[in-house]
Formats: C-alpha cells, sequence, structure tokens
C-alpha cells in the first residue's frame, strides 16, 4: 500500500498514512517564508518501515516546490536534512 503524505494545514503538520492511518506526523510553524519544523513522530506501530524519511522527504519537497525556507528546530528533521545534502539549500541561512 502507498503511503500519502499530506499536509494538515489546519493541525500544523504533514501527516503520513500507511494502512489507511496517520502513521507519522512533523509539526511545523509557517510563518512569512519559512516553515519551522518543531517536531517529528512516528507511532511505534509503524516504526522500521522509512516513513519518517518518506514523511521528511515529502514534507521538504512541499517546501522546496512553495519556495520556502526551513529551519529544522526538530532534531529528525535536522538530522535528516545532514544526512541528504541536496536538501541543505532549504535550510534558513544556506547560501544559495
Amino acid at each position: 500500500m502507498a503511503n500519502d503524505v499530506v499536509d494538515a494545514r489546519e493541525r500544523r503538520r504533514y501527516e503520513i498514512t500507511a494502512d489507511g492511518k496517520v502513521a507519522g506526523f512533523a509539526e511545523y510553524i509557517l510563518t512569512d517564508g519559512l516553515v519551522t519544523f518543531t517536531h517529528t513522530e512516528v507511532d511505534p506501530a509503524f516504526e522500521g518501515r522509512g516513513l519518517g524519511g518518506a514523511l521528511v522527504r515529502a514534507a521538504l519537497d512541499d517546501v522546496r516546490s512553495r519556495g520556502l525556507k526551513v529551519l529544522p528546530l526538530c532534531p529528525f528533521v535536522k538530522g535528516w536534512i545532514q544526512r541528504h545534502r541536496d536538501y541543505a539549500d532549504l535550510v534558513y541561512g544556506s547560501a544559495e
């Protein structure tokens, strides 16, 4: 089954579904031109399936498509970006 990621704007978070259920989320604060990721969580029942990485990748792809920058306060998002340097340009204050 495909894992869908949606921007649940009313809850200020990106959500990933698996097996028809919300399996994880990445919370954010949106300000003018900046998405600050504050917390990412995957339900323990869905751990070990790569959903956290898929969630962050999809969220950052959406941020990029909207022309916004990222402030990764969440350690998971920050670490993911550090391991995937092709996303480093999204980080607020990075050289363009």
